[in-house]
Formats: structure tokens, sequence, C-alpha cells
């Protein structure tokens, strides 16, 4: 296992890095921020995506069922964000929560972040929905996902043993996955969440239909050779995908490391 999976706090400063080079860039293209938007991000974690936005003076909301991330991120808040506006963090079932009942209550940008891939199928479509009530308007949801196919489109850099080093490994028929990790003495609770990433897998395809399904249309979608968050873990400069290499699902799906999407309510 990383490092970074364990020491959170350094958890929280790679994303807000990350969404302060990237994201806020990534956004303006689309839907510029002045510092008067609502943004709302499901499945927060520590909270550190959302820093940028609260340094623009947005207002900005966190949710996510972790009790403990939440808890982190409301520690983690007050120590970093010392020019920004304030940030609300609460820990929910997402699904289960109550919908805002006004286009006032409404966001003008939802991020989610590394979440879908860990939806199990019978929720995604209500995910989406869900999401879609949350949204004003005019407003957009910005989604970032690993590619399934990917080389750890699996997540197995949790493991704890050398199989967090190996790609691919995710691709095995799901019996002999799980045989392998219990041979390398992973814990039965990291088994049952890789094994649930592994029924909750998304890929570009997938999630452009669910997209259609639930009333969104994209505004853009970018693929990247190397993710850039890569840059604050192991120091590689990001590079996003050819477009023509990108048009070529087999191929595209092994080779990028992140999928990045902006979609808005028809």
């Amino acid at each position: 296992m990383q490092k970074r999976h364990q020491d959170r706090k350094q958890y929280f400063i790679e994303l807000a890095n990350t969404a302060r080079a990237y994201y806020i860039d990534y956004l303006n293209q689309y839907k510029k921020l002045t510092g008067s938007e609502r943004i709302l991000e499901i499945g927060c974690g520590e909270g550190g995506n959302l820093l940028p936005f609260s340094e623009l003076g947005c207002t900005v909301y966190g949710l996510d069922i972790d009790p403990v991330k939440i808890e982190n991120a409301n520690k983690f808040y007050p120590e970093f964000n010392t020019k920004g506006s304030p940030a609300k963090f609460e820990c929910l079932n997402f699904i289960e929560a109550q919908k805002p009942a006004t286009e006032e209550e409404r966001y003008d940008i939802i991020l989610i972040h590394d979440v879908i891939e860990h939806i199990e199928p019978p929720y995604k479509k209500e995910f989406f929905e869900n999401a879609k009530s949350y949204l004003k308007k005019d407003g957009i949801i910005f989604f970032a996902f690993p590619v399934w196919q990917m080389p750890y489109g699996g997540h197995q850099q949790i493991c704890g043993s050398k199989l967090t080093q190996l790609p691919f490994i995710h691709l095995l028929p799901t019996s002999l996955y799980k045989w392998l990790l219990a041979k390398n003495n992973e814990p039965e609770g990291r088994i049952n969440e890789l094994l649930s990433i592994v029924r909750s897998q998304m890929s570009p395809g997938e999630f452009n239909r669910f997209s259609v399904e639930t009333g969104f249309e994209t505004c853009e979608e970018l693929f990247w050779f190397i993710n850039p968050p890569y840059q604050q873990k192991f120091g590689l400069k990001p590079r996003k995908m050819w477009k023509w290499f990108a048009s070529i699902p087999f191929i595209r799906n092994f080779a990028s490391t992140s999928f990045w999407a902006l979609i808005k309510i028809k």
C-alpha cells in the first residue's frame, strides 16, 4: 500500500494541488468561475479537491459516506483554508439523502472524482439521476475516474502485499483474482472492497450510456495518458491522449490512466 493511502493529510494536500493546477482551468473553459458559485463534491473524502474553490470564494459543500473521512475533512480544512470561504462537510449516503427543493439550493458545479467506479451496478443509474436533482439548470458536473481496463483500474494499489505493484491483475477471471488476493494474505475486508470494484467497473462507453439514459449531454471529454495526480504521486508530467488515439475504444481503454467528462442537463 502506498504511503499516501495512509497519510491522509498528505493526500488532502495532493488533491488540493491537483485541483488548483488542473480542475479550475478545465472548468473555466465551459463555466467561468467568479467566486459566487455553489460547488458540491459527492464522495469528497477529506475535501482536498474543494480547497481551491474555497480560495476563489465559492460556497463549497462536501459529502461522503465514510465518517472517518468527514472527520478528517473537518480537521484539515481549518488548517489549510486560511483565506477562502468556509466549507461544510457532512457524512451521509448520497443516494438516500434529501434532495434540494429549490433552484437556489442546487449547485452550479458538482465534482464526482474517483467515485463512480465504486458504485455497485444496481445503484449506478440512480446515482446519475440523484446527481441531476442537485444540479442547477445551467450547471455542470465534472466526472473523473480511472478507466477499468487501464493497468491499475482495479485499485490494486491499495493492497498491502506485492500485488500493489502488479498491473492488469484485476482483469483476471474473478475467481482467480480472489484466489490470488487470498494467497497473498490480503485481509478479507480489502478483498471484498477489491471485488466490489470488479463488479462496479466503469468504462467511458458505459459512462456515456448512463449519461444519455438519465437526460444528460456531454460538453467535453478528455483522456489522459498520464493522469494529473501522477505529478504529485510520482513526479510525472501530465499528458493528454491524442484525439485520434482516443477515438479507438479498445486501445484507449487500456492506455489511458484517467477519463474526464463534463456533462450538463439536456
